[in-house]
């Protein structure tokens, strides 16, 4: 086989690899999306910013392989490395990963709440305290109005008699 048939062989298998690494890399925004809850805008910015991505990524394969010539072949290539990748994983891949991550995020999510438990224990104990100590100033600051209140008012009556 000559070199420029092999070369030909290795861009069309650079472009299919091309294909599959693009539906990977969208299977784990994906996996994101399950995993937070977006809305359309944030789900449009990511798209964008993936396909943005994913035009670089192939214009640099095409620039280095191919000198930036676009070949139909190669996108032929990336087409069907995308097929391949969806018949062969499907939404396995997604669904697998999502709970996957979802349950480690659980465990260590409820580790932290655990070792944390001291602390939330303390803090309530020092809020309570405070609130106590809020509380009972309260009554010294009414009991002291009352008293001033009074002393006013027995100064006054005085200073009237005279």
């Amino acid at each position: 086989m000559s070199q420029d048939i092999v070369q030909e062989i290795i861009f069309f298998l650079h472009s299919i690899l091309m294909g599959l690494v693009i539906t990977f890399a969208y299977d784990w925004i994906l996996v994101f999306r399950k995993l937070f809850t977006h809305g359309r805008f944030l789900i449009s910015l990511e798209d964008l910013l993936y396909w943005f991505v994913c035009g670089i990524g192939v214009f640099y394969m095409l620039y280095k392989e191919n000198n930036g010539v676009l070949r139909w072949f190669a996108v032929m290539g990336a087409a069907l490395g995308m097929l391949f990748y969806k018949f062969l994983i499907k939404n396995h891949f997604v669904n697998i990963m999502s709970t996957c991550i979802h349950k480690i995020m659980w465990f260590v999510f409820r580790a932290i709440q655990v070792v944390l438990k001291p602390v939330k224990w303390l803090f309530c104990g020092i809020r309570r305290f405070v609130r106590l100590i809020v509380r009972k100033l309260k009554k010294v600051k009414e009991f002291i109005k009352k008293r001033l209140t009074v002393w006013l008012k027995t100064i006054r009556i005085i200073l009237c008699k005279q």
